[in-house]
């Protein structure tokens, strides 16, 4: 059966291309304030960068300013596409950027005007209003939908990297529904370029999808970067959407055969995404959470008094101006969840069968991601049980199984490595440990150094860094813990 997707890709292999342009008609780049002005800035564009794209994306704002002759012209400029696909020999997507969303009965209007008045192939649509109000544009497998998901703009964290009471980002719940959703291969995600840590989470809760990428050039996202986070194994799967970049060029056909052939020479690179093995793909980029993330868990941290500043005699009888004590976070429900939460994109880049949670600070933290993640979980004992089994590690497990060691802190590594041996003595593979916060310390070299990888969701640099920016910590504490880790 065919369906929008297996249009789109057939589209990319004929061109060799993921570049999708934008045809956005901006007032500012107009001969004149008139329809017929905007189509003919389109039309020369498409006439221009046809051979190289893999889909075509009017904005339907920019003609819906002028009223009946605007649509009028967005008409045949759907129209001119169709015209240089035959041309060509290869049918070009056209994706409407509208934006709709609404209930069913509106929503049907909606996708007869996009898909039989105007002709249009896809949509752009707010998911905000639930599967019925888009299941009228996804009826007919051969017309698509890109979701609104991780948008490019400044505030999109203002409502789409709130945390769930699952503990997950609304944006990650959406890309998951999504993923469900996707019964006729005609549902992909609207994932922006300025968001690289944000996509690659996007990438592992709907590791099939299409993604329609913005943000690319003008607004500050990284071409390189955006591939290697968004692509599927397969080296597709991401829609890189460019507009001004090559609208204002001197020479847009140039502009568009440079950007096919740097995103082809990704996809084919070492760098790309589909010659980098999953752990290595996601791990340094989830290794850096989003500045809203980083907010979240640095502003609870702080609160729920698991780090403070102060005066303070560590075990080794050291003074230190920080005290770090994750025990507390089970006190705080809600944090608890959203910790757990932060530890899923590290542990969707790794390979394991089993979380193996470190006594006693990292059990109720491992608890709530196994909760989360539907990981099994065991945990090695600080002692051997003196009575029944006996057992040194709690849990089933089987031998020759991986695990992934769950800590809350990492200063040296000592107690990492002391649970280490205890799960190899009974017959478990290690090779990743995770941690919430790295005290910076040395763990992570004298782990590397026995070949044990180190992942941290924070690192005590980016706490710092973050409460010395946002004042919530006196400036000469900060100091001084800064003066002090240096020195440890």
């Amino acid at each position: 059966m065919e369906t929008f997707f297996s249009f789109l890709e057939k589209r990319v292999d004929d061109c060799s291309s993921l570049l999708c342009v934008g045809l956005d008609p901006h007032m500012d780049d107009l001969k004149e304030p008139t329809a017929a002005s905007a189509l003919n800035f389109c039309l020369r564009l498409i006439k221009a960068t046809a051979p190289y794209a893999a889909a075509f994306k009017p904005n339907a704002a920019f003609f819906e300013v002028f009223s009946a002759e605007g649509w009028t012209a967005l008409r045949q400029v759907i129209d001119a596409i169709q015209e240089e696909s035959d041309r060509l020999g290869s049918h070009i997507p056209v994706i409407l950027d509208a934006k709709r969303g609404d209930i069913a009965s509106t929503a049907e209007a909606y996708a007869m005007s996009a898909f039989e008045n105007l002709g249009a192939d896809c949509i752009t649509l707010s998911p905000y209003l639930g599967r019925d109000s888009i299941e009228p544009f996804i009826s007919n497998p051969e017309k698509g939908v890109f979701l609104l998901c991780k948008t490019s703009n400044l505030g999109a964290g203002d409502l789409q990297d709130l945390i769930l009471a699952t503990g997950e980002s609304l944006h990650v719940h959406i890309a998951g529904l999504a993923q469900t959703w996707n019964t006729k291969n005609n549902i992909g995600l609207v994932v922006g370029a300025t968001f690289p840590e944000a996509l690659a989470r996007v990438r592992l809760a709907a590791p099939d999808l299409w993604f329609l990428v913005p943000g690319v050039g003008t607004q500050g996202g990284d071409l390189e970067t955006a591939l290697q986070a968004g692509l599927r194994k397969d080296g597709k799967g991401a829609l890189i959407n460019v507009s001004r970049s090559i609208s204002r060029s001197a020479d847009p056909r140039k502009a568009a055969a440079e950007l096919r052939d740097k995103m082809l020479g990704v996809r084919h690179s070492g760098t790309g995404a589909r010659n980098i093995a999953p752990e290595s793909r996601f791990t340094d980029i989830n290794s850096q959470i989003s500045n809203n993330e980083l907010s979240v868990l640095a502003d609870g941290l702080l609160s729920a008094g698991c780090i403070k500043f102060g005066e303070f005699t560590l075990k080794s009888g050291m003074k230190s101006p920080i005290y770090i004590d994750l025990r507390q976070i089970i006190t705080y429900p809600e944090l608890l969840g959203q910790v757990a939460a932060a530890y899923l994109p590290l542990l969707k880049g790794l390979k394991f069968d089993r979380l193996a949670a470190l006594p006693y600070a990292a059990i109720p933290i491992a608890t709530a991601i196994s909760l989360q993640g539907h990981y099994p979980m065991i945990y090695p004992r600080k002692e051997v049980k003196a009575y029944g089994t006996k057992a040194e590690i709690e849990g089933e497990y089987h031998t020759g199984e991986t695990v992934v060691v769950i800590d809350d802190l990492a200063t040296t590594g000592g107690s990492k490595f002391e649970a280490i041996e205890k799960l190899t003595s009974a017959g478990l593979k290690v090779k990743d440990v995770v941690v919430l916060v790295d005290r910076q310390s040395g763990a992570k070299e004298s782990l590397a150094e026995a070949g044990y990888d180190l992942h941290a969701v924070l690192t005590i640099t980016r706490l710092l860094d973050y409460w010395d920016k946002m004042d919530l910590v006196n400036k000469d504490k900060i100091h001084e813990t800064r003066d002090f880790l240096k020195k440890e």
